[in-house]
């Protein structure tokens, strides 16, 4: 019999949740290093080396390493013999408490990102509350918990499939990864959840996350029954399908398969997979009575020694000055540095904005010969101008892409990963361009801006429209003013190279 102390268990949900908004687990670092090393990809090797130099400057700033600091997810495993005596709250009220209080820490406010009456109003909760939360009894005198910040990225990337028995688990999962686009910034993991009933199926994806990378050692072991024989043969061809880091091309798109299993009824095969992000955030602890969870952080030495810094060949671009025939001459792949001034706009900015435009109303802002940045800041703290703030997933943005070029006279657009076919038809009959940035090296992207302010919907909280100032911001050429992608190219190149798949024209 052990007594749990309420206070106990918000301390350890508030500190778990900050101590995973700025650390990555150790083995999730070491196994990036190893595929750093490893990758043969000019363009996926500069990414690795920005999300691992993002990554230490994060530990070391004690600030989150992605903008999207995530849904709160517990899986919570309650001993039958615990007892609760000082307890004025249920545990989900006491795992809320907790949330309420990491995310408006004031030495690292973290960005509110739960709305309420999701097919509704959508209000912000304004402290990410509530959070998701599994619960198991279990015999013994503990409470173990393992909790995760889920960004919308990787969690908006979630398949699901009933299969017939006869189907094949592996096909399902080398013809989904790739329509899955690189909006949930690999290099990452996938969670996969076999059998039980549809939604067990997705609790189990959610959960084989919280295991630690440890692929090498099970191949360099050998599988002992047939889940991991899946873990090894999905993890080598995954990684054979050439996405790559961002999904620039290359030889790493996942340091792991994890696989969970359940009985399930004859004529079904659910299937559920779920990917994890380059922001991996999850901590296990376990409360015994003693007090709070002690937390142990990663050593700066553990982390690879890669420092990203701007290729010599980087062109430096002007956006205060840059014309359409500048544009014009930006290869697909090439690396500028963005210097001046950058306007901000996500989902709500841009539906608003086409509205207005709908209605013949005149926008707050001029977007002429302008960028704009799809991009959510964290809010700053002590002396920073803005908190981190790397990019969102673009085709969120797609449909409202023809109109705004048309309508606007934007030159181009700055975002994570790849654009689809109806952005891209828009950006090539505009002669307009789409950069990408770095999605999981958000706190490294802030540092390049120098200056921030509000300049039209303020009422959007994060999601307002901000005027950046940039000084050697890196981006990729993503999409040319030709309507060339890097992510059609670099995955397709990358697939023919390693050789073990092949490649599908069309």
């Amino acid at each position: 019999m052990s007594t749990i102390r309420q206070q106990d268990l918000i301390d350890s949900i508030a500190d778990s949740l900050q101590f995973i908004s700025y650390y990555h687990p150790k083995d999730y670092i070491q196994a990036l290093g190893k595929a750093y090393e490893r990758e043969e990809s000019l363009a996926a090797k500069d990414a690795i080396a920005q999300i691992l130099t993002n990554s230490r400057m994060c530990a070391e700033g004690h600030r989150p390493i992605c903008q999207d600091t995530g849904i709160v997810t517990c899986f919570v495993r309650v001993g039958m013999n615990v007892r609760w005596d000082d307890a004025s709250m249920s545990v989900t009220d006491m795992i809320n408490e907790g949330v309420r209080r990491a995310y408006n820490n004031p030495d690292n406010k973290l960005r509110a990102s739960i709305l309420s009456d999701p097919a509704g109003a959508r209000k912000n909760t304004k402290d990410n509350t509530p959070a998701v939360i599994h619960y198991e009894i279990v015999p013994g005198d503990t409470i173990e918990v393992d909790i995760a910040a889920k960004g919308g990225g990787s969690e908006n990337k979630t398949k699901f499939v009933m299969l017939n028995p006869s189907d094949s688990i592996v096909d399902w999962v080398i013809k989904t990864v790739p329509q899955m686009g690189a909006g949930w910034c690999p290099p990452g993991m996938l969670g996969i959840g076999i059998g039980g009933t549809a939604e067990k199926a997705m609790v189990m994806a959610k959960e084989a996350l919280m295991e630690e990378i440890d692929i090498q050692e099970l191949i360099a072991r050998g599988a002992q029954n047939r889940a991991e024989e899946l873990r090894i043969e999905l993890y080598e061809k995954v990684n054979a399908l050439g996405i790559g880091a961002q999904g620039l091309g290359g030889l790493t798109t996942v340091l792991d398969v994890k696989i969970k299993d359940c009985p399930t009824h004859a004529a079904s095969l659910p299937v559920a997979m779920i990917p994890n992000c380059a922001a991996t955030r999850h901590v296990h602890f376990i409360l015994d009575g003693s007090g709070p969870a002690q937390l142990e952080a990663p050593r700066l030495e553990d982390w690879p020694a890669v420092t990203w810094t701007p290729s010599a060949q980087a062109r430096r671009v002007d956006l205060n000055s840059v014309t359409r025939e500048d544009v014009a001459s930006w290869k697909p792949g090439e690396t500028l540095l963005l210097n001046g001034k950058l306007l901000t706009g996500r989902d709500a900015a841009h539906k608003r904005m086409t509205d207005m435009l709908n209605q013949g109303e005149a926008l707050p802002v001029d977007f002429t010969n302008r960028f704009i940045y799809y991009v959510g800041p964290v809010d700053p703290v002590r002396d920073e101008v803005v908190g981190p703030a790397g990019p969102t997933t673009a085709t969120r943005m797609d449909k409202f892409t023809r109109q705004m070029l048309a309508d606007t006279g934007l030159l181009g657009m700055v975002g994570k990963s790849e654009r689809g076919p109806i952005a891209i038809s828009a950006i090539k009959d505009h002669k307009a361009v789409y950069l990408m940035a770095v999605g999981g090296a958000a706190y490294l992207v802030s540092k390049a801006i120098k200056a921030s302010r509000v300049v039209a919907f303020a009422d959007l909280g994060m999601e307002a429209i901000y005027e950046f100032d940039v000084v050697d911001m890196p981006v990729t050429v993503a999409v040319d003013s030709g309507g060339t992608s890097v992510h059609e190219t670099g995955p397709k190149e990358w697939q023919a190279r390693i050789g073990k798949i092949p490649v599908v024209q069309g």
